[in-house]
């Protein structure tokens, strides 16, 4: 519930974010204002997807997902990835139909105050997105987290240049701004793509926690050797499958509690771990 809950937080800050940009940038006439409305509007359709894949990621496994509905978190991050490169493309031919035609920027006042209050909102939110996605090792949290932290800059990259434009009254500023403002969206959104990629192409646990979990392995000394470590990550799930070999003489009692305590380990050094012990004799081949 504290993953929706914030999901849902971001879904109203951005909402208004939205609304005060696209009035502000239209009666001033100014591309970078109105290109950070698209991005906040961008924002606010990542937040309801990030919510939505949330809801959806909380469903427990059934006969159709039987692994669980992790992994719609990841689809949900992929898919936001595209629609920030969509805006940016947007942001760039608007700024350079303003370059081409030119232009003046009005009520330079407006802007700056709305591209203060956002940062500022933004960073707040961003702040608070960032630390439940990282108590909850959620990916679509995360993802919006990083939107909204790319929005603080380039708010108060605009909020500069509006200054720029009021101190020279040289109003080129403005799209160029716009500009540098679509080509950090990119940078984002590359960035958001290759990590939502990584799990839905079942990448393997960072090495840090493969040798958490060797670790754990190694110090039963029942254990004689282990083999096919497979690790792979579903939304905030990490699947963790292992074969384990163990004395001949080993009870099958003996084996269970044995295997018990090794998932037990894993999973407080790991929360949220679920894991697949298959045991065989040490004379196996």
């Amino acid at each position: 519930m504290e993953k929706q809950g914030a999901a849902l937080l971001s879904v109203f800050s951005n909402t208004a974010l939205v609304l005060f940009k696209l009035i502000a940038g239209s009666i001033m006439g100014s591309v970078s204002v109105i290109s950070e409305a698209i991005h906040s509007g961008i924002d606010l359709l990542a937040s309801l997807v990030a919510y939505f894949s949330i809801k959806q990621a909380r469903k427990p496994a059934d006969s159709d997902h039987p692994f669980g509905h992790g992994k719609f978190e990841n689809v949900s991050g992929a898919f936001e990835a595209i629609l920030i490169f969509l805006a940016a493309a947007m942001i760039i031919y608007e700024a350079i139909k303003k370059i081409v035609k030119g232009g003046e920027v009005e009520k330079i006042e407006a802007g700056l105050l709305v591209m203060l209050i956002s940062a500022v909102v933004n960073l707040f939110i961003s702040s608070k997105l960032f630390k439940v996605a990282k108590k909850t090792d959620s990916v679509a949290l995360e993802a919006d987290a990083m939107h909204l932290f790319t929005d603080v800059f380039t708010s108060f990259g605009v909020f500069l240049g509006l200054v720029a434009i009021k101190l020279t009254h040289v109003y080129i500023i403005d799209p160029i701004i716009a500009i540098v403002v679509a080509l950090m969206i990119i940078k984002a959104s590359v960035d958001l793509t290759k990590k939502a990629l990584c799990d839905l192409v079942d990448k393997s646990l960072p090495q840090s926690e493969i040798e958490i979990i060797e670790n754990i392995i190694k110090k039963y000394s029942k254990v004689t050797s282990f083999h096919k470590l497979r690790t792979r990550k579903s939304g905030d799930r990490r699947e963790i499958d292992v074969h384990i070999r163990m004395e001949n003489s080993t009870t099958l009692i003996d084996a269970h509690n044995l295997c018990n305590q090794i998932e037990n380990d894993i999973k407080s050094a790991l929360p949220n771990s679920y894991i697949t012990i298959h045991i065989e004799p040490e004379d196996e081949k």
